[in-house]
């Protein structure tokens, strides 16, 4: 009878054993898919983020000089819709990053309209340095 019960209660104690190791495999495999996803989802807007920011610098400079800019503006709208998916990902996954992640996608938007070269180039340089500021962030979001 003693040794039965030991071996019932082996049996449990090990069944309960590997469902937790299950459990902690689990864990670890979602935590890396996970993070896989926010890498690429930031990657991707980085990316995006580069592609509206030199399409908007070509499309206002040939604004600014007179010359026609119907192609450029045309491209212009195809990269900022390019930065929507992405911008909503880092949002989802990073939420930590989601308002430097916007604040980056607004000073793209902000290339429009500049009233000269120097404004339009400071909008460029802000753009530049709030998309390192959103990569950072990202960065050290990933790390903690």
């Amino acid at each position: 009878m003693l040794t039965t019960l030991i071996a019932v209660l082996g049996t449990l104690a090990g069944t309960a054993i590997a469902h937790l190791s299950q459990r902690a495999h689990r864990r670890a495999a979602d935590a890396r898919t996970q993070r896989a996803e926010a890498v690429t989802a930031i990657a991707d807007l980085a990316t995006a983020l580069a592609d509206h920011r030199r399409t908007m610098w070509l499309r206002e400079d040939l604004r600014l000089a007179g010359r026609d800019w119907a192609a450029a503006r045309a491209e212009s709208h195809t990269t900022r819709s390019a930065i929507t998916a992405p911008l909503l990902r880092v949002q989802i996954l990073l939420p930590a990053v989601a308002d430097p992640a916007r604040q980056a996608a607004q000073a793209v938007y902000n290339l429009r309209d500049a009233a000269d070269g120097p404004t339009l180039t400071a909008a460029r340089d802000n753009a530049i340095r709030k998309a390192d500021d959103f990569v950072a962030a990202a960065g050290a979001a990933l790390t903690a």
